[in-house]
């Protein structure tokens, strides 16, 4: 596949259900993505596309915490 490429948003720790994107570089969209939610008590909540299919969203949350670690990846290439 022409310009395919995969961009990570390293795990960070963020308030529960706060979004978390990673877009693909100018010219290029979205074809897949996934997203780690990391804690004790982790749970992913979503793993979808941008509106704009620019980019991918995770979001999650712990039963335990405020906060809980999100990595998020996309999966880019040339449309």
């Amino acid at each position: 596949m022409p310009g395919y490429e995969v961009v990570t948003l390293p795990n960070e720790n963020v308030p529960n259900f706060q979004r978390r994107t990673v877009y693909c570089p100018p010219g290029k969209k979205v074809i897949g993505g996934g997203a780690e939610a990391r804690g004790n008590t982790a749970i992913l909540v979503g793993s979808f596309p941008t509106d704009d299919e620019r980019g991918w969203i995770g979001l999650g949350r712990q039963t335990s915490a405020d906060n809980v670690g999100i990595s998020v990846f996309a999966i880019c290439a040339y449309a």
